[in-house]
């Protein structure tokens, strides 16, 4: 072992802190994305005294291995002041962060290698727990302060590119979807003149589905897609050259893959119903629905279409909400006229383009970040 390599319960305590005041602070819990995220817990009738309360810069995490496949649910407490946890989470802190640095230690919770080790001290018959004292015993290099900060530094660079990034293509997207409404929604697609279609008065028909311009149909998403789901039941990520997508994204990469070009809509769990697109060849897990599209010319209508939809109010189960592909066909949808979709695809191709090229970016810095976090083990002080 190398000398800088020391257990990390020298350097955390745990938190025991409780609502007893109860504070109307924010609740929240812990994906399997290792983020804080708003909890969506029923908390009606709940006495909320016994609530944890997590500070900026503290950290919780789920001894309970078993359920999360093959990752560790751990967080740092960085977006708030202040909030609380459920008591399933275990709560910790850094008694002194001039020694070792909350983000630095959140770097070597986020590598593959400690999720593996976490499973692998797993232990327990019903279900398998990564315990208090498992995770004080892991052992981990801690070098001179300044070297953490310039780890972190360099981590957080590449990091806030993802996200500069997401938000570029959150706004393209927008983009795209604020016309997709003008179109599809107000009706106020161009006219023979290029004028808007309905406030120029375009002849408008009934349908079940209410008033709808002359020459649409009514339909559902089984006019535009055929519905799959993904393969497997856990990650198959080997940092493959194929993006892995699961119900809220990227989760990974594999060296094979299973669809190209197309929707994926969170199968089960806390994005049960979101909708992302996965650009070019891409693998998709049993947490997400793959969408093909039936006629290639309704590539980017059909992904509009879909976000239009709020595919959330389709779910079911409480404790595990789920959506299957059989519930999604039925939902109802407006069929315009060919050659308006034809027009729409066209005037998003250079929007989706940009898109791809973004997202391509961020799969590079995900690599990238990636390097530094195996780097890790060979940092000396």
């Amino acid at each position: 072992m190398k000398s800088n390599y020391k257990p990390i319960g020298d350097y955390v305590n745990l938190v025991e802190e409780r609502n007893k005041e109860l504070q109307d602070l924010p609740l929240v819990g812990l994906s399997i994305q290792k983020k804080f995220i708003p909890s969506i817990a029923n908390t009606i009738g709940t006495d909320m005294s016994t609530y944890r309360t997590i500070y900026k810069n503290q950290f919780a995490y789920s001894a309970v291995t078993s359920r999360n496949g093959d990752k560790l649910t751990i967080a740092l407490f960085k977006d708030l002041e202040k909030g609380l946890i459920s008591q399933a989470y275990t709560p910790f802190e850094i008694t002194d962060t001039n020694k070792l640095l909350p983000a630095y230690l959140m770097m070597w919770f986020s590598r593959p290698e400690f999720d593996r080790y976490a499973r692998f001290k797993s232990h327990g018959s019903a279900r398998e727990l990564f315990n208090w004292d498992d995770l004080c015993g892991t052992l981990i290099p801690v070098p001179h302060p300044d070297k953490q900060k310039e780890i972190v530094k360099e981590y957080n660079t590449i990091v806030n590119r993802i996200a500069l990034n997401n938000q570029l293509i959150k706004k393209l997207e927008e983009t795209a979807q604020a016309i997709y409404k003008q179109w599809f929604v107000d009706f106020e697609f161009p006219n023979e003149h290029g004028k808007p279609y309905k406030s120029n008065g375009g002849e408008m028909v009934e349908s079940e589905l209410g008033e709808i311009p002359k020459g649409w149909n009514a339909g559902n998403l089984s006019d535009l897609y055929k519905f799959q789901y993904g393969f497997g039941n856990t990650n198959p990520n080997n940092n493959g050259q194929y993006p892995i997508y699961g119900a809220g994204g990227i989760i990974g990469g594999y060296d094979k893959f299973n669809n190209e070009d197309a929707p994926v809509i969170g199968h089960m769990g806390e994005y049960c119903g979101a909708v992302v697109f996965a650009y070019g060849k891409h693998y998709v897990t049993y947490n997400g629905v793959m969408c093909n599209v039936i006629e290639s010319s309704n590539k980017y209508f059909g992904y509009s279409s879909l976000l239009s939809k709020d595919l959330k109010s389709h779910t079911r189960g409480s404790s595990q909400p789920f959506i299957s592909y059989d519930m999604i066909y039925e939902v109802p949808i407006l069929i315009p006229d060919n050659k308006l979709i034809l027009k729409f695809n066209s005037l998003n191709d250079k929007l989706f383009d940009s898109i791809g090229i973004y997202k391509k970016q961020c799969a590079l810095f995900q690599t990238l970040s990636s390097i530094v976090l195996t780097k890790l083990t060979t940092i000396e002080n």
